[in-house]
This record gives C-alpha cells, structure tokens and sequence, in this order.
C-alpha cells in the first residue's frame, strides 16, 4: 500500500488544524505556509475535508478552517479511508461485490485478510491527538 501525497496532506492538515484550534478559524494560507502545500492543491483537500463533515469553513475576513469534533475523535484510519478510498493492501479486499472468482479456492487470500485487518486496526487505534502528542514514547510516528 502506497499512501498517495493526498492523504499524507491531509494528515499533516488534520494535525496542524488541532494544534491551532484555540486560534479558532485557521486561515488556509496560513496552513499553506506551515504545511509547504501549495493553496490550490490544499483548497481540493479541504473540500472534501469540510464535505464529509471532518472541518468547518467560513468565508471572509476572519474566515478559514477549523476542526469539528475534539482531535480524540479522529483516527488516522477514517481520515485515510476518506482520502484514499480504500486501504487494502489488494485489490480482491477492496470491494466484495467484485469479488474475485478464485476466492474459494485462493491459497493467500487469508493471509491478505489478516495484512488488512491489522492495517485497518493500525491506522484506527492512532488519533489526531497522538500525532499530536509526538516526543512521547511510543508516539513516534512518521507521515
């Protein structure tokens, strides 16, 4: 699995708008310049960001971004699943109305089923609170 700049982006967003959340409303320029993410490509993140429910924008003067729920509230896993689409680690995994006809009779595809499975409670055990919380032991994760 190769995580696309899109959902790395989006991490380093989440994380930088829970770290400015007693600024309020975070200005997506600002977050531009923190992040070394150019604005266009930063403004089709947010979108889908705010879309689903994840931020809360506002226009104009003291406008920007701002998170809507507690960063506790957050994992890694929903926030790459909504960027991403999916995080199986093949493509059999991705969507069971597909399914692959060899299935029954497919000697590995148990293994990818246990891959996918501590991937997903991987990413879901992380929230935006313990990428927050880097320097602690045990929180040395890297986007």
């Amino acid at each position: 699995m190769v995580v696309s700049t899109k959902g790395r982006y989006a991490l380093r967003v989440m994380v930088d708008l829970a770290e400015h959340r007693a600024d309020g409303y975070v200005p997506l320029k600002e977050i531009a310049e923190r992040q070394e993410i150019s604005e266009k490509y930063l403004e089709s993140i947010l979108k889908v960001l705010v879309q689903q429910g994840y931020l809360v924008g506002l226009r104009g003067k003291g406008g920007g971004y701002q998170l809507c729920r507690a960063p506790e509230q957050y994992t890694v896993g929903s926030i790459l699943r909504l960027t991403e689409g999916s995080l199986a680690p093949v493509a059999c995994l991705e969507n069971p109305v597909n399914a692959c006809p060899r299935m029954a009779s497919c000697r590995t595809l148990p293994m990818w089923q246990k891959l996918d499975k501590l991937m997903q409670e991987f990413f879901d055990g992380i929230t935006l609170a313990d990428l927050m919380a880097s320097g602690q032991p045990g929180n040395d994760y890297v986007i």
